[in-house]
């Protein structure tokens, strides 16, 4: 495929569809960036900008087509010390310098850390973000009017329903249209987008942070922006593999991360506060119809002309509406079958997703969430490689050799097998250690050959260690401590 062919494809080879899902996205983002903003101590007008800026950029520098990137609270919730101490030019100042991190996490290829994330957390992920999608709809349901019950159940109708008749406007948009109709048009008492905050009446300004540019100040904002950075990488590599595999197709995940670092740098500079991709939005936009870069360039587009020439409209759009749409996408987005797959999976599985599902909705922290999810999955691979290694022992016929055959993988959680396994009072008085069918990954297995026979040797025997293949062998004789070294299937005599 050519690279204009390429470029037409992730631009315009589905507008009418992509202007569609757009328009739905930056309706639902309104009331979520104000909400972001607030929770960060800042004025709406930050929130806002920042899902102007980010999803602009991000549709062109982004590797991920169809995903949307804006203000989150993610990364919101890192910054609240940083604001609450210091202002929130400091906040700019941080938003700039988490995007250079992000730039040089790209340069790094830390994208390539991903392939560590197993699947268990990433639907851990998923169900855990979903939990949350739902429990933030909840202060608009606690304390209001009945009539606001009424249209949220309207407009759940209307985005279920409505696709059974026809699918040409995506239902969530047409829920959105009908609903503030009638709630403008009858003026009924529910919450609105105005009630939020106040919407921006201009475009964003170009303006470096004003803050002193001095180490002190780095100092200050450096553990924000790092934890920013990784949060907000995190949270839009996950978001890109769902988005991914919701598409059936691939994505550019250096790209990606390189292309979160310019929109967050740029979004600096224009008076936001920092974004990554939102799994919410992102779902929003895919089950609408949007594929390409387009949707999210007309997401965030949309967003600003809606808050600047459309502002006193768009106040009054139905929070119930919206509502609906995020219970929609809550729904959407939870993984159902992993309820059922979790007495059919390994309960190792199980355990990790659930683990992931807990720790996030219970801090409200991705990261936590993700990392104690990667940290189970590591140890329960660790200790199912283990089991899988073993030892054999017999004596010769004329009882003076005894013969260890290890087979299986030695490393750090497996060594204690080997040694549990040496008679070092036995009679015989010479030891073969076969290990022609195991592989030694690390300097504890390499600590662990040294450490068995130098007490054989304490204990008078000849010991001799065949089969080493060439991998162990060179990790044997490079950390070892034997004299001799290590051919591919060379021996050591004591």
């Amino acid at each position: 495929m050519s690279p204009t062919t390429s470029y037409l494809r992730h631009w315009f080879s589905n507008p009418r569809n992509d202007i569609l899902a757009g328009l739905v996205v930056a309706l639902a983002l309104i009331p979520e960036a104000i909400g972001f903003a607030l929770i960060a101590g800042v004025d709406p007008s930050v929130g806002l900008y920042a899902s102007f800026t980010i999803a602009t950029i991000i549709a062109f520098t982004g590797g991920r087509p169809g995903m949307i990137s804006a203000a989150t609270a993610a990364v919101a919730v890192v910054v609240i010390p940083l604001v609450r101490d210091h202002g929130v030019e400091y906040l700019f100042a941080a938003t700039l310098l988490m995007g250079i991190f992000q730039i040089i996490a790209a340069l790094l290829r830390l994208d390539l850390l991903m392939r560590f994330v197993s699947r268990s957390v990433v639907t851990g992920f998923v169900n855990a973000l979903a939990i949350l999608i739902f429990v933030a709809q909840i202060p608009q349901l606690v304390g209001v009017t009945p009539m606001t019950y009424a249209l949220v159940a309207a407009g759940l109708a209307i985005i279920y329903l409505l696709p059974r008749l026809t699918t040409a406007i995506p239902s969530p948009l047409i829920a959105i249209i009908v609903l503030s109709a009638v709630s403008i048009g009858f003026g009924l008492d529910v919450n609105t987008v105005g009630q939020m905050g106040t919407l921006p009446s201009s475009l964003p300004s170009f303006a470096l942070p004003d803050v002193p540019l001095t180490w002190e100040t780095i100092a200050i904002i450096a553990p924000y922006s790092l934890t920013m950075a990784a949060v907000g990488l995190l949270e839009s590599l996950l978001t890109a593999q769902i988005v991914d595999d919701m598409t059936d197709s691939g994505s550019d995940k250096k790209r990606e991360v390189s292309g979160q670092g310019i929109a967050n740098f740029v979004t600096g500079l224009f008076g936001g506060m920092g974004g990554c991709a939102m799994i919410g939005q992102s779902v929003i936009n895919v089950k609408s119809g949007g594929r390409t870069r387009l949707s999210t360039l007309v997401a965030g587009v949309s967003l600003m002309i809606m808050c600047v020439l459309l502002g006193p409209l768009v106040a009054k759009v139905p929070m119930p509406a919206l509502v609906a749409v995020m219970i929609m996408v809550s729904i959407g987005t939870f993984a159902w079958n992993s309820i059922r797959n979790i007495t059919h999976h390994p309960w190792p599985s199980s355990v990790v997703m659930l683990a992931t599902v807990f720790v996030v909705v219970w801090t409200h922290d991705l990261a936590q969430g993700v990392l104690v999810g990667v940290l189970l999955s590591g140890i329960f691979f660790a200790y199912k490689v283990r089991r899988l290694m073993s030892t054999e022992t017999f004596v010769s016929a004329d009882g003076q050799t005894r013969t260890y055959l290890v087979r299986g993988e030695v490393f750090f959680a497996s060594v204690d097998r080997v040694e549990r396994e040496i008679l070092y009072d036995d009679d015989a008085p010479n030891v073969r250690i076969d290990v022609t069918h195991a592989h030694f990954w690390d300097i504890s297995a390499t600590g662990i050959l040294d450490k068995v026979v130098a007490r054989l040797d304490r204990n008078g025997k000849t010991v001799e260690v065949v089969g080493l293949n060439q991998a162990s062998a060179t990790l044997v004789d490079r950390f070892g401590e034997f004299e001799e070294p290590f051919t591919t299937l060379g021996t050591v005599g004591h």
